[in-house]
């Protein structure tokens, strides 16, 4: 049986915990940051737990 292939998208985006939980990062930090407020912008560099909907499918990508 092949081994299978983690997606390699999907590795790059998504971080899973010791825990099991799958990390995101936030959107909306790449442009158009002088009208967004220092406050806002901190918020945005912590990773953010993706949807409970979602999480299933992302550890699927990720193969674990």
């Amino acid at each position: 049986m092949p081994k299978q292939k983690t997606n390699k998208a999907a590795k790059k985006r998504f971080k899973v915990t010791a825990g099991g939980k799958v990390l995101r990062r936030h959107a909306m930090k790449s442009h158009n940051l002088e009208k967004k407020s220092a406050k806002r912008k901190r918020a945005f560099s912590s990773d953010q737990p993706v949807s409970a909907q979602d999480t299933r499918e992302v550890k699927r990508l990720l193969g674990k």
